[in-house]
């Protein structure tokens, strides 16, 4: 067994599987190694963080992806043999996980919350399936065992100062015959809704595109991110989709969730579970967000929350 590696897109999200990885390193006896081709002065992070090796990959050139670095990827898993693999759950690290999982003959888990370890000392995985109503665990006796793990189902150690580890510089990949052509920036509604202390989450119960208005003005107040769930940001396009929360988008875990006209289906469920406070405004009492709500109000939206904003003024003397 030659050790756990890591490899994300970003360095919070690579700070998270450290912190996860080096938790299994720890019962395995192993060293861990984490993938960097960001700012060099990370490498010097991710060993304070807990990886014992730094792979560095050599920048790209500006028309090839990170999908380039595939190649250079498989050939050391070759070389090394990682027991453990693990890969951030972003649509480019997926991808490359596919393609390296393949070339190396072994499993795959994807969108793992949880990972520990069996009597058998193999990797078991934990997924959600059936849209979330259930929990899958999948055992991989394969070598490497392999997962993608999205971003928010760890937290991030703390750094420790003086500890060491040993830097690698990876030779430079190949030129892909794929080719980047052009960069868009991609607008986004909200910073970042996972870091979010505070989210205003709107539902199906919201009629107008117009009425998004009513939600800004109740976030503004409370310094909050507003966030969405499926059918508004994937069916009506009302909100860009990176504010999607749930199984088909993002998990958030603020210290307070608000949801305005969210029924709660297990699929939105699933991205909120980790909410320190939840609340609800709906008009069915029979909603199932209630029953994770620890507040929740039975009431039209339209009326309840001009209400919320204008106590919120008054408290806050605006």
């Amino acid at each position: 067994m030659s050790g756990i590696w890591i490899l994300a897109e970003d360095c919070q999200h690579s700070l998270e599987l450290i912190n996860a990885g080096q938790e299994l390193a720890k019962q395995l006896g192993l060293k861990l190694a984490a993938f960097l081709w960001q700012d060099r002065a990370l490498a010097d992070d991710y060993i304070a963080h807990g990886a014992d090796q730094v792979y560095l990959l050599p920048a790209l050139p500006p028309d090839q992806t990170i999908s380039s670095y595939t190649p250079v990827i498989t050939d050391i898993a070759r070389q090394e043999q990682p027991d453990i693999f693990f890969f951030g759950g972003s649509l480019r690290c997926k991808e490359m996980a596919a393609v390296v999982a393949s070339a190396l003959d072994t499993g795959l888990c994807s969108d793992c919350m949880g990972v520990t370890l069996d009597k058998d000392k193999n990797l078991e995985m934990e997924r959600l399936i059936f849209g979330g109503a259930a929990v899958q665990k999948v055992v991989c006796t394969t070598r490497p065992q392999m997962a993608t793990i999205p971003a928010g189902n760890f937290k991030a150690g703390s750094a420790q100062n003086g500890r060491e580890g040993q830097i690698i510089e990876l030779p430079a990949p190949p030129p892909s015959l794929v080719k980047l052509v052009d960069k868009k920036p991609r607008l986004r509604e909200a910073a970042n809704l996972t870091e979010a202390r505070v989210v205003v989450c709107v539902g199906r119960g919201l009629e107008n595109e117009a009425d998004l208005q009513m939600t800004r003005e109740l976030a503004a107040l409370l310094g909050a991110e507003i966030g969405c769930t499926r059918p508004i940001s994937e069916e009506l396009h009302w909100l860009p989709e990176d504010t999607c929360i749930g199984l088909s988008g993002i998990k958030v875990k603020p210290e307070v969730y608000i949801g305005l006209g969210v029924s709660g289906q297990i699929q939105h469920l699933t991205g909120i579970t980790d909410s320190k406070v939840i609340c609800a405004v709906n008009s069915d009492e029979n909603a199932p967000i209630f029953e994770v709500s620890n507040y929740g109000i039975v009431g039209d939206i339209y009326k309840v929350v001009p209400q919320l904003i204008a106590e919120l003024k008054k408290a806050l003397n605006k």
